[in-house]
């Protein structure tokens, strides 16, 4: 690499941008090595208050110098921002992180001119509290150095997983990006049920979202299996039991299949629509 430091600079200062910032500058890293690029004169002065990282408006200004760029865009305006950055991209060969959904490492190697390693991940909107889990895919460019210092930065928001197939992230977005609005619609329709047989509102709204929230760390800080959770829940001719037999008569494992079958086709052809 020719960059002169190892500062890092995030196109683009939203949520996502925001919670890995956050993370950063809580694992220690000096805010004055993270530069933050957004035309948005609030969001700088916001990002600028609470971590005292540098701010920019142009993009052009938050690279100068910078090893790794994080891309924090939306999608549909990636291209734009690649295209207007890859003189600079090739002057000083950065490591590209990108954590736009449905580009591919190919189309953003192609728009920043070629040559360019690249790291694209797939983060969920739990990184903003810390409890995200990223998918990461790394182009063939990218060295053991690269991978550690991106898994480094989306450690900041959660659990990692590294993907080699890049064919799969739209699987990753399918099950996790997209993910936790599936929970969100279950907490939605239990809290509707328990209303409907009674319960007063703010009730049913305590009742079911804990339980999301307790059965969410069963799940994730006991070494057994989901189905094994469910079975040992599930009383033989219980209450339980009642519920889980009309789930699974309705077809529920067989929606899920279709519902992320379908956000995974939909990645493909946003990814499609960006060539």
């Amino acid at each position: 690499m020719t960059t002169t430091n190892n500062s890092i600079a995030f196109i683009g200062g939203g949520n996502m941008a925001r919670s890995l910032i956050g993370g950063l500058v809580a694992q220690g890293r000096n805010p004055a090595s993270i530069h933050v690029a957004d035309p948005n004169a609030a969001a700088r002065e916001a990002l600028h208050a609470d971590f005292g990282v540098a701010v920019f408006e142009q993009a052009a200004q938050a690279i100068e110098g910078a090893s790794t760029w994080v891309l924090a865009t939306k999608p549909q305006v990636l291209r734009a921002v690649c295209e207007a950055l890859a003189v600079q991209a090739q002057a000083s060969k950065p490591l590209i992180v990108s954590i736009a959904a449905g580009i591919t490492s190919a189309q953003l190697e192609r728009w920043l001119g070629g040559g360019i390693a690249v790291v694209r991940t797939m983060p969920n909107t739990p990184a903003l509290l810390g409890a995200g889990v990223t998918g990461l895919h790394a182009s063939a460019r990218v060295d053991a150095s690269g991978r550690d210092l991106a898994e480094t930065l989306l450690s900041a928001a959660g659990k990692t997983v590294w993907i080699e197939d890049e064919a799969q992230m739209d699987t990753v977005t399918a099950v996790s990006g997209s993910g936790p609005a599936y929970v969100f619609l279950l907490a939605e329709a239990m809290t509707d049920a328990g209303i409907e047989e009674g319960l007063p509102p703010e009730a049913a709204r305590t009742l079911a979202l804990q339980t999301v929230l307790g059965a969410a760390r069963m799940l994730t800080e006991s070494d057994v299996e989901p189905s094994e959770l469910r079975r040992r829940v599930t009383s033989p001719n219980g209450t339980t039991q009642a519920a889980i037999e009309t789930f699974e008569a309705g077809g529920l494992r067989a929606l899920v299949n279709r519902a992320i079958h379908a956000a995974r086709m939909r990645g493909a052809e946003l990814s499609a629509a960006n060539e």
